[in-house]
Protein backbone atom coordinates (compact mmCIF):
# COMPACT_ATOMS: atom_id res chain seq x y z
CA UNK A 1 0.00 0.00 0.00
CA UNK A 2 1.20 3.02 -0.73
CA UNK A 3 1.53 6.22 1.34
CA UNK A 4 -1.03 7.77 -0.21
CA UNK A 5 -3.35 4.69 0.27
CA UNK A 6 -2.48 3.84 3.81
CA UNK A 7 -5.05 5.31 6.51
CA UNK A 8 -3.15 8.65 8.22
CA UNK A 9 -3.17 10.33 11.48
CA UNK A 10 -2.25 14.36 11.14
CA UNK A 11 -0.61 15.04 14.93
CA UNK A 12 0.31 18.49 14.08
CA UNK A 13 -1.51 20.87 11.95
CA UNK A 14 -3.11 24.60 12.45
CA UNK A 15 -6.73 25.82 11.30
CA UNK A 16 -6.57 29.43 10.05
CA UNK A 17 -9.62 31.27 8.70
CA UNK A 18 -9.93 34.71 9.61
CA UNK A 19 -12.94 35.62 7.94
CA UNK A 20 -15.26 33.74 10.57
CA UNK A 21 -12.76 33.84 13.36
CA UNK A 22 -10.93 37.00 13.48
CA UNK A 23 -7.03 37.40 14.32
CA UNK A 24 -6.20 38.25 18.06
CA UNK A 25 -5.35 41.81 17.92
CA UNK A 26 -2.13 41.52 19.79
CA UNK A 27 -0.68 38.58 17.07
CA UNK A 28 2.81 39.44 16.12
CA UNK A 29 2.26 37.60 13.02
CA UNK A 30 -0.96 37.46 10.64
CA UNK A 31 -1.15 34.51 8.73
CA UNK A 32 -2.29 35.37 4.58
CA UNK A 33 -2.24 34.17 1.43
CA UNK A 34 -1.89 30.29 1.19
CA UNK A 35 -1.25 29.84 4.69
CA UNK A 36 -4.76 30.54 5.46
CA UNK A 37 -6.21 27.28 6.22
CA UNK A 38 -10.18 27.04 7.01
CA UNK A 39 -11.64 23.95 8.85
CA UNK A 40 -13.56 22.64 5.40
CA UNK A 41 -10.72 22.91 3.05
CA UNK A 42 -8.46 21.04 5.21
CA UNK A 43 -10.96 18.76 5.65
CA UNK A 44 -10.40 18.20 1.72
CA UNK A 45 -7.24 17.59 1.98
CA UNK A 46 -7.54 15.09 4.48
CA UNK A 47 -9.91 13.09 2.43
CA UNK A 48 -7.72 13.24 -1.08
CA UNK A 49 -4.69 11.57 0.99
CA UNK A 50 -6.12 9.58 3.76
CA UNK A 51 -5.95 11.35 6.44
CA UNK A 52 -8.58 9.79 9.05
CA UNK A 53 -8.25 12.05 12.05
CA UNK A 54 -6.19 15.24 13.35
CA UNK A 55 -4.98 16.56 16.06
CA UNK A 56 -5.46 20.52 15.44
CA UNK A 57 -2.60 22.70 17.34
CA UNK A 58 -3.19 26.34 18.00
CA UNK A 59 -1.12 28.52 16.68
CA UNK A 60 0.70 31.22 18.09
CA UNK A 61 0.45 32.86 14.91
CA UNK A 62 -3.03 34.46 14.18
CA UNK A 63 -4.81 33.57 17.60
CA UNK A 64 -2.44 33.09 20.55
CA UNK A 65 -5.02 32.02 23.22
CA UNK A 66 -8.65 32.64 21.48
CA UNK A 67 -9.12 29.12 20.13
CA UNK A 68 -12.42 29.80 19.20
CA UNK A 69 -11.38 28.19 16.15
CA UNK A 70 -9.70 25.30 17.14
CA UNK A 71 -12.93 24.67 19.39
CA UNK A 72 -15.54 25.04 16.42
CA UNK A 73 -13.75 22.29 14.74
CA UNK A 74 -13.99 19.91 17.53
CA UNK A 75 -17.15 20.56 18.13
CA UNK A 76 -18.42 20.05 14.66
CA UNK A 77 -15.98 17.89 12.32
CA UNK A 78 -17.66 14.93 14.24
CA UNK A 79 -15.07 12.71 15.51
CA UNK A 80 -12.42 13.64 13.55
CA UNK A 81 -10.70 16.22 15.45
CA UNK A 82 -8.40 16.75 19.36
CA UNK A 83 -6.93 19.66 19.92
CA UNK A 84 -3.80 21.08 21.61
CA UNK A 85 -4.95 24.70 22.96
CA UNK A 86 -3.08 27.74 24.03
CA UNK A 87 -3.62 28.98 27.15
CA UNK A 88 -2.13 31.48 30.26
CA UNK A 89 -0.67 30.05 33.16
CA UNK A 90 -3.27 30.87 35.14
CA UNK A 91 -5.83 28.95 33.30
CA UNK A 92 -7.75 27.26 36.37
CA UNK A 93 -8.24 22.90 36.88
CA UNK A 94 -11.84 23.90 36.05
CA UNK A 95 -11.44 25.13 32.76
CA UNK A 96 -9.05 22.34 31.57
CA UNK A 97 -11.23 20.17 32.63
CA UNK A 98 -13.68 21.39 30.65
CA UNK A 99 -11.77 21.88 28.00
CA UNK A 100 -10.81 18.17 28.20
CA UNK A 101 -14.46 16.98 27.94
CA UNK A 102 -14.58 18.66 24.32
CA UNK A 103 -11.50 16.97 23.12
CA UNK A 104 -8.83 18.94 23.83
CA UNK A 105 -5.90 16.38 24.83
CA UNK A 106 -3.33 19.25 26.22
CA UNK A 107 -1.39 22.70 26.22
CA UNK A 108 0.92 23.74 23.70
CA UNK A 109 3.78 25.79 24.73
CA UNK A 110 6.75 27.35 22.50
CA UNK A 111 9.68 28.36 24.00
CA UNK A 112 11.66 28.17 20.46
CA UNK A 113 9.46 31.52 19.85
CA UNK A 114 9.34 32.91 23.30
CA UNK A 115 12.41 32.10 24.49
CA UNK A 116 13.23 29.88 28.16
CA UNK A 117 12.28 32.35 29.83
CA UNK A 118 8.91 32.66 29.06
CA UNK A 119 8.69 28.97 31.01
CA UNK A 120 9.79 30.03 34.48
CA UNK A 121 6.87 30.28 36.24
CA UNK A 122 5.35 27.30 34.41
CA UNK A 123 5.37 24.18 37.03
CA UNK A 124 1.93 24.69 38.71
CA UNK A 125 0.52 24.67 35.35
CA UNK A 126 2.04 21.42 34.31
CA UNK A 127 1.34 20.21 37.66
CA UNK A 128 -2.55 20.83 36.46
CA UNK A 129 -2.04 19.06 33.57
CA UNK A 130 -0.59 15.92 35.04
CA UNK A 131 -3.45 15.66 37.69
CA UNK A 132 -5.92 15.57 34.38
CA UNK A 133 -3.20 13.45 32.19
CA UNK A 134 -3.24 15.94 29.55
CA UNK A 135 -0.45 16.63 27.42
CA UNK A 136 2.44 19.16 27.51
CA UNK A 137 3.64 19.96 24.65
CA UNK A 138 6.73 21.98 23.66
CA UNK A 139 8.52 23.01 21.22
CA UNK A 140 11.97 23.77 21.47
CA UNK A 141 15.25 24.67 19.34
CA UNK A 142 18.74 23.95 19.85
CA UNK A 143 19.72 23.61 24.03
CA UNK A 144 16.50 24.33 25.38
CA UNK A 145 15.64 20.83 26.65
CA UNK A 146 18.88 20.88 28.46
CA UNK A 147 17.39 24.38 30.64
CA UNK A 148 14.10 23.12 30.35
CA UNK A 149 14.92 19.77 31.58
CA UNK A 150 14.66 20.17 35.48
CA UNK A 151 11.59 21.96 35.66
CA UNK A 152 10.23 19.29 33.46
CA UNK A 153 11.46 16.59 36.09
CA UNK A 154 9.58 17.69 38.49
CA UNK A 155 6.42 17.27 37.51
CA UNK A 156 5.34 13.66 38.28
CA UNK A 157 3.29 11.64 35.57
CA UNK A 158 3.72 14.77 33.28
CA UNK A 159 2.62 13.26 29.60
CA UNK A 160 5.71 14.63 27.72
CA UNK A 161 5.65 15.84 23.91
CA UNK A 162 7.91 17.35 21.55
CA UNK A 163 7.22 19.25 17.44
CA UNK A 164 9.19 19.03 15.10
CA UNK A 165 12.48 16.85 16.17
CA UNK A 166 12.78 18.93 18.93
CA UNK A 167 14.16 21.73 16.03
CA UNK A 168 17.87 20.76 15.99
CA UNK A 169 21.08 22.76 14.62
CA UNK A 170 21.41 20.68 12.18
CA UNK A 171 24.96 21.49 11.36
CA UNK A 172 26.02 20.72 14.82
CA UNK A 173 25.49 16.97 14.46
CA UNK A 174 23.85 14.39 16.69
CA UNK A 175 26.09 15.03 19.41
CA UNK A 176 24.91 18.75 20.50
CA UNK A 177 23.35 18.22 24.02
CA UNK A 178 19.68 19.31 23.57
CA UNK A 179 19.17 16.56 20.79
CA UNK A 180 20.93 14.09 23.66
CA UNK A 181 18.50 15.30 25.92
CA UNK A 182 15.55 14.94 23.93
CA UNK A 183 16.92 10.99 22.81
CA UNK A 184 17.34 10.04 26.59
CA UNK A 185 14.04 11.05 27.24
CA UNK A 186 13.09 8.74 24.28
CA UNK A 187 15.17 5.97 25.37
CA UNK A 188 13.47 6.36 28.97
CA UNK A 189 10.11 6.01 27.25
CA UNK A 190 8.95 9.82 29.09
CA UNK A 191 8.16 11.41 26.03
CA UNK A 192 6.62 10.91 22.47
CA UNK A 193 7.92 13.01 19.64
CA UNK A 194 6.68 14.38 16.39
CA UNK A 195 8.54 13.76 13.10
CA UNK A 196 7.77 17.21 11.03
CA UNK A 197 8.64 20.55 10.53
CA UNK A 198 11.65 20.15 8.57
CA UNK A 199 11.43 23.52 6.95
CA UNK A 200 11.82 24.80 10.45
CA UNK A 201 14.91 23.50 10.87
CA UNK A 202 16.93 22.04 7.78
CA UNK A 203 19.72 23.70 6.54
CA UNK A 204 19.29 21.67 2.80
CA UNK A 205 16.36 22.40 0.19
CA UNK A 206 13.58 20.05 0.34
CA UNK A 207 13.44 17.05 0.89
CA UNK A 208 15.64 17.64 3.99
CA UNK A 209 18.63 15.15 3.49
CA UNK A 210 20.30 16.71 5.94
CA UNK A 211 16.99 16.20 8.63
CA UNK A 212 17.32 12.06 7.80
CA UNK A 213 20.42 11.37 10.29
CA UNK A 214 18.13 12.81 13.11
CA UNK A 215 14.77 11.31 12.17
CA UNK A 216 16.56 7.83 12.12
CA UNK A 217 18.27 8.66 15.72
CA UNK A 218 14.80 9.86 16.98
CA UNK A 219 13.03 6.64 15.85
CA UNK A 220 16.06 4.58 17.11
CA UNK A 221 15.55 6.08 20.28
CA UNK A 222 11.92 6.69 21.20
CA UNK A 223 10.58 3.41 19.04
CA UNK A 224 7.94 3.59 16.37
CA UNK A 225 5.53 3.24 19.42
CA UNK A 226 6.43 6.93 20.54
CA UNK A 227 6.97 9.18 17.28
CA UNK A 228 4.60 9.98 14.73
CA UNK A 229 4.09 11.97 11.38
CA UNK A 230 2.62 15.30 11.35
CA UNK A 231 2.56 17.81 8.37
CA UNK A 232 2.32 21.14 9.72
CA UNK A 233 0.01 21.87 7.44
CA UNK A 234 -0.55 24.82 6.01
CA UNK A 235 3.12 25.59 6.79
CA UNK A 236 3.57 28.98 8.28
CA UNK A 237 6.15 31.26 7.55
CA UNK A 238 7.67 28.31 5.35
CA UNK A 239 10.83 29.67 2.88
CA UNK A 240 9.38 27.88 0.21
CA UNK A 241 6.62 26.38 -1.02
CA UNK A 242 5.39 22.80 0.54
CA UNK A 243 2.69 20.30 -0.63
CA UNK A 244 1.05 17.69 1.86
CA UNK A 245 1.69 15.33 -1.55
CA UNK A 246 5.86 15.50 -2.60
CA UNK A 247 6.14 16.09 1.97
CA UNK A 248 4.27 12.47 2.15
CA UNK A 249 6.50 10.64 -0.87
CA UNK A 250 9.66 11.79 1.34
CA UNK A 251 8.08 8.76 3.76
CA UNK A 252 7.63 6.28 1.38
CA UNK A 253 11.48 6.02 0.59
CA UNK A 254 12.56 6.53 4.26
CA UNK A 255 10.01 3.91 5.82
CA UNK A 256 8.52 0.49 5.09
CA UNK A 257 4.54 -0.17 4.87
CA UNK A 258 4.60 -1.59 8.56
CA UNK A 259 6.74 1.07 10.00
CA UNK A 260 4.51 3.81 8.31
CA UNK A 261 1.41 2.58 9.62
CA UNK A 262 2.77 2.67 13.27
CA UNK A 263 4.36 6.43 12.81
CA UNK A 264 1.80 7.31 10.52
CA UNK A 265 -1.51 5.89 12.42
CA UNK A 266 -1.20 3.35 15.35
CA UNK A 267 0.73 5.45 17.39
CA UNK A 268 -1.20 8.17 17.64
CA UNK A 269 -4.66 6.05 17.49
CA UNK A 270 -3.15 4.87 20.85
CA UNK A 271 -1.59 8.26 22.36
CA UNK A 272 -4.40 9.84 21.49
CA UNK A 273 -7.51 7.44 21.89
CA UNK A 274 -8.73 8.00 18.25
CA UNK A 275 -11.43 5.45 17.27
Amino acid sequence: MSVFDQPKIDTHCHLLDPDHFPYAPDVAYRPAGQEIGAQGYFEQVMACFNVTHALLVGPNSGYNIDNRCLLHALDTGGGKFKGIVVLPQDVSLETLAALKARGVLGLAFNPAMHGVAYCAGLRPLLLRLAELGLWAQFQIEGDQLVELLPMLNSVPDLRLMFDHCGRPVVSRGLRQPGFQTLLALGRERRAAVKLSGEAKFAETPFPFPDVEPYIEALVQAFGTEHCMWASDWPYLKAPFRLDFGPMLRRWERMFTAAERRQLMHDTAARLFDFA
